[in-house]
């Protein structure tokens, strides 16, 4: 067996192993910020699927293609270039654990959409990570002020913990929707469903909607 398939096997039972003990409840009447079936914490829990991937600054790339007229490929300084913003969100997690008032700072997805020009037929966006995790959403949900290619959480670098030197935050959605290590941003005219989304995980994931599983 190769080394991507023990990986990807070690993967799928990860995601068994995980499911079964996500969907308790914990509800704090009274807290309109706080989503059905969340808790509140203050630290920043890490989870992953056990691999963190070493990126150096000066191997670091991130390249955006598909359906757009000006696909690009950005090395560590070119994305350092880019008009950065700094935006205030919370963070839910499908584990059941939320984090209130995050920091970020980085580039917006309205910056790439400039930059790249998606053609009309671009309706959906598939992320790849540096471990070869995917994740999608519509474009419409991507197009949205608050959704960053980060590097910066509480004005300390993103550590590799977290998903740095990037990782991509949507915080209208459950933090899955937001790849860590963010590697390539592809525009689709085809919803193509990423890692958690084929192993029973929501396409839509709103945690609002406690929309958790397909």
């Amino acid at each position: 067996m190769s080394d991507d398939s023990r990986l990807t096997k070690s993967k799928e039972q990860w995601a068994k192993a995980r499911r079964g003990g996500e969907e308790r409840e914990v509800f704090y009447e009274g807290d309109d910020r706080l989503p059905p079936g969340q808790h509140l914490v203050e630290t920043f829990p890490v989870l992953d699927l056990g691999f963190k991937p070493e990126i150096p600054l000066s191997d670091w790339t991130l390249t955006i293609g598909g359906f757009v007229t000006t696909p690009v490929t950005w090395t560590w300084e070119q994305f350092l270039q880019q008009p950065h913003i700094q935006d205030r969100s919370d963070f839910h997690c499908v584990t059941s654990w939320s984090r209130y008032d995050n920091d970020w700072e980085g580039v917006s997805f309205k910056q790439i959409i400039s930059v790249v020009k998606p053609l009309s037929l671009a309706k959906f966006v598939l992320f790849k990570s540096y471990d070869d995790y995917t994740t999608n959403l519509p474009i419409e949900v991507c197009d949205d002020a608050d959704v960053l290619l980060t590097y910066k959480w509480n004005e300390k670098p993103l550590t590799k913990e977290h998903g740095g030197p990037v990782r991509v935050i949507v915080p209208k959605r459950y933090a899955w929707k937001g790849a860590k290590w963010i590697k390539e941003i592809t525009f689709s005219d085809k919803d193509e469903k990423g890692f958690w989304e084929v192993r029973g995980y929501s396409n839509t994931a709103l945690p609002w909607k406690n929309d958790r599983y397909g």
